[in-house]
């Protein structure tokens, strides 16, 4: 009994302590209106005139308001050979307020703060490999299921169309956070993993599970991931998201 009950204390710690994590991570920004906060540019991506060859990288930042506890917003900027912007894919549920979707493929700043919150970097292609992977990601946002659909849980979300391409461009190779609620939203029970290197399976994005090479072993329950990354050390946590070593291709 009492070793039943150090068990359970120490889950309830973990538990608390995750989210507390997770909820000083998305403390407001000092009584801000999310609205007006900052929009601008968080340096993590070269300007057109500097790089002219081809750039594609992979961000995510928690979200606004009480769900940046939970989750992640992410999102993928582009620029071809020569090009003189970047071109950002994302999804973004609140134009469906006034548009019949909610996908975005807008010419934009590339690393923007997504209302105040700083976006760390997933992936950054340069190059033949970035020519490619342009014309997989066009595709790939071309074929997305659900543009007209946005569910915060357990998806589809932005996530959702995010996770959808990584699926479909071999070219990038990562996968999305472990917090970032929706990703695992099949529309069927089995697919690729993201990294394209393992299998997933997930019933309605709430109970699952995916092992591959590259993603290693991780477990789904009711929208909250838990995982482990054998190849590059870490664990993969709901909330905080990945702890340990960078996510990174097996074709780096």
């Amino acid at each position: 009994m009492k070793k039943n009950m150090k068990f359970y204390l120490a889950g309830a710690a973990a538990a608390l302590a995750l989210f507390a994590a997770a909820a000083l991570d998305a403390r407001p920004l000092n009584g801000q209106d999310w609205r007006k906060a900052d929009r601008g540019s968080a340096g993590l991506s070269p300007a057109p005139e500097a790089e002219r060859g081809a750039v594609v990288q992979g961000f995510a930042a928690r979200t606004v308001r009480w769900r940046g506890v939970f989750s992640v917003h992410s999102w993928i900027a582009v620029k071809p050979k020569d090009a003189p912007a970047y071109t950002v894919y994302h999804l973004v549920g609140w134009r469906l307020r006034r548009a019949p979707s909610a996908v975005v493929i807008e010419e934009d700043i590339p690393d923007r703060k997504w209302y105040g919150r700083e976006p760390r970097l997933l992936f950054d292609l340069r190059g033949e490999r970035a020519e490619r992977a342009i014309q997989g990601i066009a595709a790939a946002a071309a074929s997305y299921p659900y543009p007209s659909v946005y569910r915060a849980w357990p998806g589809p979300n932005s996530n959702t169309f995010i996770s959808h391409i990584l699926r479909r461009v071999p070219e990038i190779g990562v996968e999305l956070p472990s917090n970032a609620v929706g990703r695992d939203w099949l529309g069927g029970v089995a697919a690729v993993s993201e990294t394209r290197t393992g299998l997933q399976l997930s019933l309605l994005g709430v109970l699952g599970v995916t092992a591959g090479a590259s993603d290693g072993v991780e477990a789904n329950v009711l929208g909250l991931n838990f995982g482990v990354d054998l190849l590059r050390p870490a664990l993969k946590l709901p909330l905080v998201g990945r702890v340990g070593l960078r996510d990174k291709s097996l074709r780096n």
